[in-house]
């Protein structure tokens, strides 16, 4: 399956907006597409929650306005809390859902290994006991 960008309309669900300005939300949402490939290309089908989220954050505050005031009521917004962009949080989500990043091992043992000694081995070594590839002594 290939991904879909989300729709205008998903984009005012997203936001809780009863009307969006449509070409303005397209050309958001193409733009974040764009951003999230510079991460992940090609997009997983799960990138709609990134990309409406890097939208979203564009739409609301397209100046990134920081602080303001109007009469009484002020609001403080975090520093870049505008704009188009991709937070690292974003660019995180974008690896995970493609596969990507996280931990894993890589084991060096070629195939072919035998877990007997390669020295060679000393008879008087261990007097009594047996001794057994791989255990040595037992």
């Amino acid at each position: 399956m290939t991904f879909v960008p989300p729709t205008a309309e998903q984009l005012a669900l997203y936001l809780g907006l009863e009307e969006i300005a449509g070409d303005r939300a397209d050309l958001l949402i193409e733009q974040a597409v764009a951003l999230a490939e510079s991460v992940v290309k090609p997009l997983p089908d799960q990138a709609t929650a990134v990309v409406l989220s890097v939208a979203a954050r564009a739409y609301v505050n397209p100046q990134q306005v920081s602080y303001e005031t109007i009469g009484p009521m002020s609001v403080q917004r975090p520093t870049g809390s505008g704009g188009l962009y991709l937070t690292k949080a974003d660019k995180a989500a974008l690896k995970s859902l493609a596969g990507r990043g996280g931990a894993f091992t890589v084991d060096p043992t070629p195939v072919t290994a035998d877990p007997s000694p390669t020295w060679p081995v000393d008879g008087t070594y261990g007097a009594g006991l047996e001794y057994e590839p791989g255990w040595g002594w037992v």
